[in-house]
């Protein structure tokens, strides 16, 4: 397969790495906007800034400039950029003839110029707005770069309505060490992963306090059942949120010390300010940006997340870590149910 990676971060080269390793011998092309990171990942075969000491595939191509010029005869695109460069990346891939496929997981800002009464969108809806024509899904999944970088054992999820974008992923990526999984359900499997990332800020928030793992396993479990309740209102299967990018990419983005969301929560228990937080991480972490949105398509949709509205409280700086603990634990009884 002829497959083109676009956005050299930790996730877009990890995956990138991981397709040019495989038995198939995949022609695989790894693009950047930064030509200057491009001629070092060059001269280095590594990606020093964002996997450093890992040594790239020698079959591994790099390349900037104008990515069009590397789609004709291409048999899968990922855009592996940011949630916020997701929009600009579809624009310029509209009439791509190959599957495409995006790594990102969050909700969409709201634009500029929008009305008040406008919400974030997920990923997909962003496509069916910008690029209709594109044949796309998610890649999703617990997974942590480095570790699919150095070929650890991970299992992933390909979810689109389009059986071709499912096979595309399922041949470029699944391997001895990459399971992928197939699933038509984009919804829930963006939901996840979108989700996931606010609930991580929490559990670190939560682990930072040192409120124990009563507190933590509470939290994560309540978390779940918030991420369902969004999910199912937007139009998500339930069981898909007991699969890998619901309950597995929560509870590993949770309690991993590789996680970046998890991270900020620590940070902030340790009295830092959100900006400090964010700059000492040296890359996006996407609950930050997301959380807010969140809270707001759930509000839209009259879903109940109290967990989530508690971490936009404590972003913006409304609440303590304390406070926002207090706030939760302060909660009159209710049923476990969904």
């Amino acid at each position: 397969m002829k497959i083109i990676v676009l956005g050299a971060g930790a996730w877009g080269t990890a995956l990138a790495m991981s397709a040019a390793w495989h038995p198939a011998g995949h022609a695989v092309t790894l693009w950047a906007r930064d030509a200057a990171q491009v001629d070092g990942m060059r001269a280095q075969a590594q990606n020093a800034r964002y996997l450093p000491g890992l040594a790239f595939p020698p079959s591994l191509a790099v390349a900037d400039g104008d990515f069009r010029a590397l789609l004709p005869g291409a048999d899968l695109v990922i855009v592996a950029t940011p949630m916020a460069a997701l929009r600009s990346m579809l624009q310029a891939l509209a009439g791509c003839r190959a599957p495409v496929a995006w790594l990102c997981k969050g909700f969409e800002a709201v634009q500029p110029g929008a009305s008040t009464h406008t919400f974030g969108l997920l990923a997909h809806e962003v496509q069916a707005l910008t690029a209709p024509d594109l044949i796309a899904g998610v890649f999703s999944g617990p997974s942590f770069a480095q570790e699919v970088a150095t070929g650890q054992p991970t299992a992933l999820v390909a979810a689109s309505p389009h059986a071709a974008v499912r096979d595309a992923l399922v041949r470029a990526f699944h391997s001895p060490s990459v399971r992928v999984y197939a699933n038509e359900d984009i919804v829930g499997v963006e939901v996840g992963g979108a989700v996931k990332n606010v609930l991580a800020i929490a559990t670190g928030l939560c682990d930072g306090l040192a409120l124990g793992l009563n507190a933590r396993a509470a939290l994560i479990t309540r978390g779940l059942a918030e991420m369902t309740r969004l999910g199912v209102a937007l139009g998500a299967r339930p069981d898909t949120f007991m699969g890998l990018s619901g309950l597995g990419d929560l509870v590993l983005t949770a309690t991993g010390d590789l996680s970046r969301n998890r991270r900020v929560g620590l940070l902030l228990a340790e009295g830092q300010m959100l900006q400090q937080a964010v700059q000492s991480l040296g890359h996006v972490a996407e609950g930050v940006y997301s959380a807010r949105t969140v809270a707001q398509r759930a509000a839209t949709l009259g879903v109940d997340m109290p967990i989530t509205r508690a971490v936009v409280a404590l972003l913006d700086g409304a609440l303590s870590p304390p406070q926002a603990v207090a706030q939760l634990m302060g909660r009159g009884p209710a049923s476990e149910l969904l």
